[in-house]
C-alpha cells in the first residue's frame, strides 16, 4: 500500500487499524493518527510501504497508546453525554499537561497556554480539550500582517486539540466557538490560527464547522525521529539543545536521529477573527509559504 492509501483511509489500511485497535483495546482514531505520523519514516519511493511494515507500526503504536491511556486512566471518560449536557471550563494546567503529554499525537503540552475543555456533567472529566498559545510561527505571523492586517503579537494559536472517544459529534467545533468567546476578552488577541496536517488524515472539518477559514498553506518539512519515534523540532531543541541532525548524531552516537525522505503534503493554516466575520480566501488566492 502507499502513504496516500493510508491517509485516505482505504479499506486495506482501515481494516488493519480496526483489527489492531480491537486487539489492543485502544481508540481507532488515536491509533490511526499516531501510526500515520510514523509511516513516512518507513515509506520508500512513491510512498510505498509493505503491509507487514504497516502492521508492525500499528502494533508498536497501539502498545504505547495503551500504556499512555493506563497512565492517566483516572482522567479518561468512559460514558458519553449529549453535547448540550457538556460544560465549558478552563482546564487546570496539571490536567491538560497530562492529557497532551500522553494522548496527543505530539505527546507534549505547550508552555504558556490557556487550556479549555468540555467536561461531562457527572464526573467532571474532560471530554474534548484544547490549548491556546501565543503564535510563535514567525513565517505565518508575517503573512498575517502583510495580507490580513493582523498586528504582531495579536495572533493566538490553537496549538493542541484532543477529543476522547466518547465525545459527541461536533464537540470540537462547539469547544472552538466557546474559546472564541473567551479570547475576545484578551486585550492583545485579534485572530486565532491553527495548522492542519493532512498527512495525518486531518481535513479541517471541525474548524470549518466553527466558521474558520483557510487562509494559506505552509510547505512541508520532513518529519524527524529519535530511535524510530517522532520528535518535533521544538522537542529536539528542548531535549538535545538543537534540531540539526548531523550535529545531534555527532554529539549523541548511541542515539538514532532520522528524517522522512518521501514528499509530505503541505500544512493548511486556518484562521478565525475574534471580532466580525472571518473573510474567505479562494483556493487560487491562498499563498503557499516556503521555508
Amino acid at each position: 500500500m502507499t502513504l496516500d492509501d493510508c491517509r485516505s483511509g482505504e479499506p486495506a489500511f482501515a481494516e488493519l487499524v480496526e483489527r489492531v485497535a480491537s486487539v489492543y483495546e485502544v481508540p481507532v482514531r488515536a491509533l490511526t493518527v499516531r501510526t500515520l505520523l510514523h509511516l513516512p519514516l518507513l515509506a520508500k519511493a512513491g510512498g510505498r510501504i509493505s503491509q507487514s511494515d504497516v502492521t508492525a507500526e500499528l502494533e508498536r503504536n497501539a502498545d504505547r497508546l495503551g500504556s499512555d491511556y493506563e497512565a492517566i486512566e483516572h482522567l479518561v471518560p468512559t460514558r458519553g453525554h449529549p453535547l448540550s449536557d457538556l460544560r465549558f471550563e478552563v482546564l487546570p494546567d496539571r490536567i491538560a499537561n497530562q492529557i497532551f503529554s500522553r494522548l496527543h499525537y505530539l505527546r507534549s503540552a505547550r508552555d504558556g497556554s490557556f487550556n479549555f475543555a468540555l467536561v461531562d456533567p457527572v464526573h467532571r472529566l474532560p471530554v474534548t480539550v484544547c490549548s491556546v498559545s501565543p503564535l510563535e510561527w514567525a513565517l505565518v505571523g508575517r503573512q498575517l500582517r502583510a495580507s490580513f492586517g493582523v498586528a504582531p503579537g495579536t495572533a493566538w494559536d490553537v496549538s493542541r486539540v484532543y477529543s476522547f472517544e466518547v465525545a459527541p459529534k461536533n464537540a470540537i467545533s462547539f469547544l472552538l466557538a466557546k474559546v472564541r468567546q473567551v479570547m475576545r476578552g484578551i486585550e492583545n488577541a485579534r485572530v486565532l490560527t491553527t495548522a492542519v496536517d493532512p498527512n495525518l488524515a486531518f481535513v479541517g472539518a471541525s474548524y470549518r464547522a466553527a466558521n474558520w477559514q483557510r487562509w494559506m498553506s505552509v510547505q512541508a518539512r520532513p518529519y524527524l525521529y529519535v530511535d524510530g519515534t517522532y520528535a518535533s523540532p521544538r522537542q529536539l531543541r528542548v531535549r538535545y539543545g538543537g534540531a540539526n541532525l548531523p550535529h545531534l548524531r555527532a554529539m549523541n552516537p548511541g542515539t538514532r536521529f532520522e528524517q522522512s525522505r518521501v514528499p509530505l503534503l503541505d500544512s493548511w493554516i486556518y484562521c478565525c477573527r475574534l471580532d466580525g466575520i472571518t473573510e474567505s480566501v479562494a483556493a487560487e488566492d491562498q499563498r503557499r509559504l516556503r521555508r
